[in-house]
């Protein structure tokens, strides 16, 4: 067998190098981190910034990719009116805004809902009031079950997810006495959703996706 020279033994440790750093991000232990353990939000600062959406439940990794223009139609929208509807104890923020409850937890709802004494210029370090997830294909799974449940067990009082393929919908979860969400309206299209949770506002799900429709004179 012929002995590599200097030059072929560098150019071969450059591409391994290479390999074990360039992985799938969706994969575990995306850049070498937490590979064998639980991620932490300081693996999340460590990751470069390349579009994706990275987030943590338990310790696990979740990452999404960048949204559709239904998705952000949509959540634009409702930020827009959540916004104007705001009380002054509170403030609406939009991703990427980082719930960060434990060393192992930390969420970026597309919109929450927080009392302003709650936020700190980085994060919000508490659950928020209203928590927010529009649908999309990769990550209706997580928004209706893992992320759900997460939100369920550190305290967002309430829980809405948005469809944003037409006609739109809307599916609010709520907070019992018991800890538990329940879920108090599943409404589309011109169907109508008014809450006092967590200030007044009414919310007509086809209304959101307007702007997906070209402008008329």
């Amino acid at each position: 067998m012929k002995a590599m020279s200097a030059q072929q033994e560098a150019t071969q440790k450059d591409s391994t190098q290479k390999d074990s750093t360039q992985k799938d991000p969706t994969q575990s232990g995306f850049a070498g981190f937490a590979a064998g353990r639980p991620f932490t939000v300081y693996d999340l600062e460590a990751i470069p910034d390349d579009g994706y959406r990275y987030e943590l439940i338990d310790g696990a990794l979740i990452v999404t990719p960048a949204p559709s223009w239904q998705h952000q139609e949509s959540s634009g929208e409702l930020f827009v009116q959540l916004r104007n509807a705001c009380t002054p104890e509170f403030r609406v923020l939009s991703a990427p805004f980082a719930v960060r409850t434990s060393i192992h937890n930390e969420l970026q709802p597309d919109i929450l809902v927080a009392r302003y004494v709650d936020l700190t210029l980085k994060d919000l370090p508490v659950a928020p009031v209203l928590a927010v997830e529009v649908l999309s294909e990769s990550t209706a799974l997580n928004d209706l079950n893992t992320k759900k449940a997460a939100y369920e067990r550190m305290g967002a009082a309430s829980y809405w997810v948005i469809d944003p393929e037409p006609p739109g919908g809307l599916t609010v979860f709520e907070l019992t006495a018991q800890g538990r969400y329940r879920e108090v309206a599943s409404i589309s299209g011109d169907e109508k959703f008014a809450t006092d949770r967590p200030f007044p506002i009414t919310v007509v799900p086809a209304r959101l996706l307007d702007g997906l429709r070209p402008l008329t004179e």
